[in-house]
């Protein structure tokens, strides 16, 4: 008979090899806009209202908000003479459709043999039958421009610019031009121009991006490859780019940027996650560490990188120094001095 020990191990596997159950069922809450109902409403609602307002039979939405209160993506209230009711937590309010709920769904929107990563996958380095659901092609296929995927970027574009905004500011005061390289169609150029009166912003992106840009205030917008050249300003931006490119790619790509700084006061700054293999007591360092794992699943050779990384590939493109930044998100700002 196991022991203790024995019965908690098997406990743990359990709920690993059913991961996937609740990553399906978070998405399904996600879909049907649960968060965001409890986020309006206020207060605990009850089943039946819930059920109403989702358009879902009660007996099977009480099975699935039965699953996600038990892992604490909900919260169940118990009055006594009153129906069972649902809370908001703070995993949930993270999950509204103007935060991560936009996330959630894109990773629903990957397919495959599982979904992510196979053993195929890591002898081979590609990436069998995994593709966007609805697809014919993979991750360069311009379905990838589908709703979802713009709808997951521009919402965590949102939230990683608020963070400059709010901690980052003594980078970018007095900053008069700035370029976003990759910028899509000027989401976070959009919020700091707002944010910092005297900036002026231009948005790089391929042509068939930018020719879906709506006009937007003391923002131009430039057709154009990163790979080949970028407008001149006094810094220049990457915010999520470079996790896609494989380290060779990355250092032409910052080469580009660093030409379009002024040696001696201009830099670039990298906005993108870094790695603590350690986890040194970050509570982001396991969602650091799993979209490290969604990268690998979706482009080639794109991923996260630990701040050796980071080091090796901005020496490579010739930067005298770099210092990276805490902003307090995903992401953290590194410096680059050219």
């Amino acid at each position: 008979m196991a022991g203790d020990e024995d019965t908690v191990a098997m406990a743990e596997a359990w709920n690993h090899g059913f991961g996937f159950i609740k990553t399906s069922i978070v998405k399904t809450a996600v879909e049907l806009e649960i968060p965001d109902i409890l986020q309006n409403h206020g207060a605990p609602i009850s089943l039946q209202d819930l059920s109403s307002a989702v358009r879902c039979p009660a007996d099977r939405l009480h099975r699935v908000m039965r699953f996600l209160a038990h892992h604490g993506i909900f919260k169940k209230t118990l009055n006594l003479g009153s129906p069972v009711c649902y809370a908001q937590t703070p995993i949930s309010r993270s999950l509204t459709r103007d935060k991560l709920g936009p996330f959630v769904l894109l990773q629903g929107a990957i397919r495959g043999p599982n979904g992510c990563i196979t053993a195929e996958t890591l002898r081979t380095a590609k990436r069998p039958g995994v593709e966007l659901a609805g697809s014919d092609g993979l991750y360069e296929d311009p379905v990838f421009y589908t709703k979802v995927f713009r709808d997951a970027m521009a919402s965590h574009a949102r939230l990683t610019t608020s963070a400059l905004i709010e901690n980052y500011r003594e980078g970018l005061d007095g900053v008069r031009s700035l370029v976003d390289v990759g910028g899509s169609q000027g989401m976070s150029l959009g919020m700091l121009v707002k944010a910092f009166p005297q900036l002026r912003g231009i948005c790089l992106d391929l042509p068939e991006v930018v020719a879906r840009a709506s006009p937007l205030e003391r923002v131009e917008f430039v057709a154009g490859s990163m790979f080949e050249s970028v407008p001149k300003a006094d810094v220049v931006m990457l915010m999520f780019v470079l996790h896609n490119w494989s380290d060779k790619e990355c250092v032409e790509i910052l080469k580009r940027c660093k030409e379009a700084v002024p040696a001696g006061t201009g830099k670039v700054i990298i906005v993108d996650a870094i790695l603590d293999e350690e986890g040194g007591g970050d509570k982001l360092t396991g969602a650091r560490l799993g979209l490290d794992v969604t990268m690998m699943a979706v482009t080639f050779e794109g991923k996260e990188r630990t701040y050796d990384e980071w080091a090796y590939i901005l020496n490579e493109a010739g930067f005298r120094k770099h210092v990276v930044k805490n902003i307090k998100a995903l992401e953290f700002v590194i410096e680059a001095y050219p």
